[in-house]
């Protein structure tokens, strides 16, 4: 009991006294995270919402295999991006490998999926006579489907809080893309892994409450999202 209550006294007061390892850490991963929700939001909403708002052949099994990427292992998907980018890659002259981008481009395939699989239902739940009546006033395609997005908003801000939420606490794919460089790719779920595994319980300690303060910020901003939806 003695060893826990001191690893938590050290905890906080790594984070009291703001660590330069502990803040740096906290930074890299904020930093990569947004960068690949970011990325994979321009891609997935558009899509998620064409896929949701018009009827076409294979509509249906797009859908399918969206809700079974979702339950995608990261591992898997690190797995997948190190065979591209290793140096027996076809994109190995690229020195992708140990980088913030392989874990940018590791956590935007994790990413993407969800938050268009999530976009495709918001934008389903959305009353088919919202389009309908836009587009006999006169709206082109574009407009009746930002009468949509209006629409469906917090739903579609919902799910990339959640596809946020899932990246920023993985550790396959980072670990696999990401080589753990300490002050370049290091990131909160990584560095617990390895201060752990050193036996150093408080540095891990610290970042695991951080990360979840920020999982704890992320549901508490989406259960807010869903009180006004």
């Amino acid at each position: 009991m003695e060893y826990l209550l001191n690893g938590f006294k050290s905890a906080f007061e790594l984070i009291v006294t703001l660590d330069r390892g502990i803040l740096s850490t906290t930074f890299i991963s904020l930093k990569i995270s947004a960068a690949a929700i970011l990325a994979s939001t321009v891609i997935a909403v558009p899509s998620g919402l064409i896929i949701g708002i018009n009827k076409f052949r294979g509509r249906g099994f797009i859908i399918t295999v969206l809700n079974t990427l979702m339950a995608l292992p990261t591992v898997v998907i690190g797995l997948f991006v190190y065979s591209l980018i290793s140096n027996r890659g076809p994109l190995g002259p690229m020195g992708l490998l140990f980088t913030p981008y392989a874990m940018i481009a590791g956590q935007f395939i994790l990413a993407t999926p969800i938050i268009m699989a999530l976009t495709v239902s918001a934008a389903q739940t959305v009353d088919p006579k919202v389009r309908n009546t836009s587009i006999v006033l006169g709206a082109n395609s574009f407009q009746s489907g930002l009468a949509v997005v209006m629409e469906a908003r917090f739903a579609i801000i919902a799910a990339v809080v959640t596809g946020f939420g899932r990246i920023i606490g993985e550790i396959g794919a980072s670990m696999m893309l990401g080589g753990n460089i300490r002050g370049y790719t290091r990131n909160i779920p990584t560095a617990i892994a390895l201060e752990t595994s050193k036996g150093e319980f408080s540095s891990g300690l610290a970042l695991g409450f951080i990360l979840l303060a920020v999982a704890l910020t992320i549901n508490f901003f989406l259960r807010f999202l869903q009180s006004r939806s």
